[in-house]
Order: structure tokens, then sequence, then C-alpha cells
């Protein structure tokens, strides 16, 4: 870490103590590590999307911004008995002993070795240390995690244990069959039989994507943008056309969409 960079953020951990001193916000002085946690899951959102967006000005901004809320947080488990400081040297510890075969001696040939290497030192770090009882694939996954993306770990960890379909047109003739099984509770009129079913194959799908290398919340969020890109161009058509949007028919919209997609093409 260079001079600026470790300067920077003691600027930040400076303006951090003037407000949760004696003179400082009183809002702040009231939140709590679980207070923040909402606003630290926002920023992070908001980061993401100005990564995606390719604009630089935009993730500078949102990177401090998380850093902000990291720093504020571990701020108030100093009261707890450990620094960040303790945090980032625990963090490079556990990176060095999950990657020997870049600070060690072990060679590995592909990617899939490094994963189950990766699994492998996981476990053996998690052995005995809190419980006698065997760790799960699945103990370590995060539970507040966005469903799409949990979707994809849950079939990804499930993958490197081995317990996944052998090729990709099995996992196309299981999306066939669960999608035959949602078309049949939509028949029964089953509401619970029909969410759970859409689950499936929402699930099923996931795994599609990731045979593909395609995360679905990503996808998803690629398909989110475009339609809004379009929807708001559509909007500004119809203005530019001294239309009232809201007042047309869907027939009318639908030929915005059109002539909105004929321009983007």
């Amino acid at each position: 870490m260079n001079k600026s960079t470790t300067e920077s953020l003691l600027a930040l951990r400076n303006v951090i103590d003037e407000l949760l001193g004696e003179n400082g916000c009183p809002w702040d002085k009231e939140q709590t590590p679980q207070t923040l946690c909402d606003y630290l899951l926002e920023e992070t959102y908001e980061l993401v999307d100005a990564i995606r967006s390719g604009k630089n000005v935009d993730v500078r901004e949102e990177m401090g911004d998380v850093m902000f809320l990291v720093l504020f947080i571990s701020n108030m488990y100093e009261k707890e008995g450990f620094t960040l400081a303790d945090s980032m040297q625990e963090n490079a510890s556990k990176m060095i002993r999950r990657h020997p075969h870049v600070f060690g001696e072990m060679d590995v040939q592909n990617v899939e070795e490094i994963w189950a290497n990766w699994e492998k030192i996981k476990r053996a770090e998690k052995k005995g240390s809190d419980e006698d009882k065997p760790k799960g694939t699945f103990d370590s996954l995060p539970k507040g995690l966005p469903s799409l993306l949990k979707a994809y770990r849950l079939n990804s960890k499930a993958a490197r244990v081995g317990f996944t379909w052998n090729e990709y047109t099995d996992v196309e003739k299981q999306y066939e069959s669960e999608w035959k099984e949602f078309a049949a509770a939509i028949e029964s009129g089953d509401t619970e039989a029909i969410e759970a079913e859409f689950g499936d194959v929402l699930f099923t799908l996931v795994e599609l994507g990731r045979r593909k290398g395609i995360k679905a919340n990503t996808a998803l969020d690629r398909t989110n943008l475009k339609f809004l890109d379009r929807f708001e161009k559509m909007e500004a058509l119809a203005h530019e056309r001294d239309l009232v949007f809201s007042d047309l028919s869907f027939e009318e919209k639908d030929a915005l969409w059109d002539d909105v997609k004929k321009q983007n093409d």
C-alpha cells in the first residue's frame, strides 16, 4: 500500500472519529453495526452498478462510500476487541494459505484443481474450530445472498463435490421436465404448486447458464437495464411526437417500442 493510500485511509478514519466524537453527529452516534447493514448493502449494490456501467468516476465515488462504511463499522467493533488491521491481517494470512500454488510449492494443472484445493483447505481450517460436527458443503454460504446468486452458488458448490448432471444435455432434459411440471401446476390452478414449480424452473435455468459460464443474476441485470433503457427512450419518443404515453393503447406503445428497437439496431 503506497503512502497516499495510507494517508487517505487515516484521513477518512479521522473524519469518522470526529463524527462519533463528543461534538459529532447525533445520527451517526446512534448507529450500530446492525443498523448499518442495510446501508452497506445499498452502497455495495451502487458500487456494483457503477462497475457494470463502466463509468470510472462513479466507481471511484461508490468505492469510497463502501470504504467509509467498512471503516465506520470497524470503529464500532474496536470496542469488541478487534480492529480493521486484525481483519486485514487475518485475511492476508487466509489468502496465502488458500493459494499454495502461488505462495507455496503446490503444482496445479487447471482451475478445477485450484477450486478443489481451496475447498479442501477451507474445510481443514473450519474443522474443530467451534463444533465437533462435520462441516457441510454449504455451511459458509451467506444466508442473505440474493436468490439468483444463491442458486448459482448452490449449483456451483454442489458440482465441486460431484453432485451434478454429467452432461449439459442432461440439464436440458431436467429443464424440460421442470417446465412440464410448471405447466401442469398452472393447469391445476394450485397457487402453491405453481410457485414451487416456477422456483424449480428458475433453479434449473440458473444451472443451464452456469454450465455456459453465465451468471443468471448478471444476465438478468443486463436485460433489466436493456428494458429500462428502451422504455425510457419509448417514453421520450412519445413526448417528441406530442403523445401522452399513458393514454396510448398497448398496440400504439408496442409500435413505439419497435421504433426504438430499430433506432438501437
